[in-house]
């Protein structure tokens, strides 16, 4: 990291990034050429877990070549200045990369949907019908590394 003076390397920082984050970008490569998605996510310590539709273009990439790249981000606020190249922005930031598995299993189905939906606000009583669970898939992508960087003032919660 070139700015080593926004560098994050706490653990504990890390993750609260990733939970506070509602936004993931996948960097995927299709025969050559970048493909970038953006997906709902929850992250459980070792993966981000990914809810999808089982078939599209994300799938069929993904089956050929499970190597990803991702972005997530907690931005905060715009900070302007009266000199337009001093503008900057107050965010944390984490981008990694990866290899995505596509889980059909049925509890690794619901243990995931389970993370995502209480991330985004869901009761914890969830209820899943095996109908609703056959029409998705979980795309479990195993971190292999990260980096994770902020600008601005930050207090640990």
């Amino acid at each position: 990291m070139r700015r080593q003076d926004k560098e994050i390397t706490d653990k504990n920082i890390i993750g609260e990034v990733l939970q506070r984050s509602e936004l993931c970008r996948l960097g995927l490569t299709d025969d050559g050429e970048a493909y970038i998605v953006p997906v709902y996510f929850a992250y459980d310590g070792d993966f981000i877990c990914i809810h999808s539709a089982p078939s599209g273009r994300k799938i069929d990439i993904i089956k050929r070549n499970n190597h990803v790249a991702f972005e997530i981000e907690f931005s905060n606020e715009i900070i302007k200045d009266e000199v337009p190249c001093k503008w900057t922005a107050k965010y944390q930031s984490v981008m990694g990369k990866g290899t995505i598995t596509i889980e059909n299993d049925i509890e690794s189905k619901k243990h995931s949907l389970d993370l995502i939906m209480r991330k985004y606000g869901a009761d914890t009583n969830l209820v899943y019908d095996r109908p609703n669970l056959s029409g998705i898939v979980i795309l479990k992508l195993k971190i292999e590394s990260l980096t994770c960087k902020q600008s601005g003032s930050w207090q640990v919660n």
